[in-house]
């Protein structure tokens, strides 16, 4: 993988480290984006079958970006919350079962569960890290597993943690649940894209991306993916499109019972955004050309250096084997002033987040060495 600002439009003045807030857009996204917006001025040149085309594809194209041997067991969705929604609302809870989340996991992820357990008198259960830095994904990890047992319906997490980049293990966390018949529900928006994915290795119940941070797309639309269990669900909305013979546009008032295939009841009403779905297709097919595996590598080639001089100030950074490459915490010693450091930052249009105690950075193919260099210069 080689640098690939050109194909961006970042201003050269800035130095860009903050895609796990919103990843700026491909220049070519931005071109169909227009082209599509243009489209709606002449509506006569929409026909029915443009209502399913690219929705279909871009179906496609994310079951191949997460390895999904089915692309019918994928939907569009608006919002992580919206997908969420839809997993939660058809997961069998019984009273005094529990779900498992995990520390400080992303609103979207906790606020439905919270209502779910609320009306099935079921008990959230939150897997706490250690307070101690030392072995810190490791020690993680081992508790999410250790947490898991017979009492146990769901256990709902990211592939990586959005503050701080805390890989979990996804892979033992799904032995473990299929030995206690538990649905495991995976948050993959600060991951898929970058970082990847494989249905068939992890099989998860549920998978669910909002799609403009590492899906590279535009606000408002995201993926999803829903295993077969999840094929008699009902959906949180009842869309017209989502129903069999929906493309018979003459017969729409013959009320149709049956959903189309597995997990198209899950899709959002005009899911077929004329906008939108044009654009984080675009956006998936370069993905598909670039690979997450590489994006990941590149990731981690050019923050190595940066990394380990931060270690030597006395930050915290998880263990290389506990954390992602794109997304990563800073956790700072008090001999730093965060203040200060957010000042310096500013000054020299360095963008990163600060997400509960860590200073998120997080890099994509559109950075460089040179920025992480850069960045460093404001922890002198």
């Amino acid at each position: 993988m080689e640098l690939q600002k050109h194909l961006f439009d970042l201003l050269e003045d800035i130095t860009y480290l903050n895609g796990a807030y919103m990843s700026p857009q491909l220049k070519c996204v931005t071109e169909i984006g227009i082209e599509s917006i243009k489209r709606k001025s002449r509506p006569n040149k929409i026909v029915p079958h443009n209502f399913f085309d690219d929705k279909e594809t871009l179906k496609q194209r994310f079951a191949t970006l997460i390895d999904s041997p089915d692309y019918r067991n994928t939907a569009i969705i608006p919002s992580v919350s919206y997908g969420i929604a839809n997993a939660a609302n058809n997961t069998p809870i019984n009273k005094g079962d529990e779900i498992i989340l995990v520390d400080e996991q992303f609103p979207s992820n906790v606020y439905i569960w919270q209502e779910v357990a609320e009306k099935n008198n079921a008990i959230i259960k939150i897997v706490y890290p250690p307070k101690s830095f030392q072995n810190r994904g490791k020690i993680w990890n081992e508790r999410i597993l250790k947490a898991i047992s017979e009492n146990t319906a769901v256990i709902a997490l990211p592939q990586v943690h959005w503050a701080d980049g805390t890989l979990f293990d996804l892979q033992a966390i799904r032995e473990k649940t299929k030995s206690v018949n538990a649905m495991l529900v995976v948050d993959g928006t600060q991951s898929v894209g970058a970082l990847p994915f494989s249905v068939k290795e992890i099989e998860p119940d549920a998978l669910v991306c909002g799609g403009y941070k590492w899906l590279l797309g535009p606000y408002s639309i995201g993926m999803a993916y829903y295993s077969d269990a999840f094929n008699n669900g009902t959906p949180i909305e009842h869309n017209w499109m989502n129903r069999y013979n929906s493309e018979d546009f003459s017969g729409l008032t013959n009320y149709e019972d049956r959903y189309k295939e597995k997990a198209a009841r899950y899709s959002v009403g005009e899911s077929s955004n004329f906008i939108l779905t044009p654009m984080l297709l675009k956006a998936i097919e370069q993905l598909i050309k670039w690979q997450p595996k590489a994006i990941q590598e590149y990731g981690k080639e050019i923050s190595k250096d940066a990394v380990q001089k931060l270690r030597e100030l006395g930050c915290f950074i998880e263990d290389d084997n506990y954390r992602a490459h794109h997304l990563f915490g800073i956790y700072l010693p008090d001999h730093i002033n965060s203040e200060e450091l957010k000042a310096k930052l500013k000054k020299e249009q360095i963008f990163v987040s600060f997400r509960g105690n860590a200073m998120r950075v997080s890099c994509n193919v559109y950075n460089t060495k040179q920025d992480f260099e850069k960045l460093i210069t404001c922890f002198g």
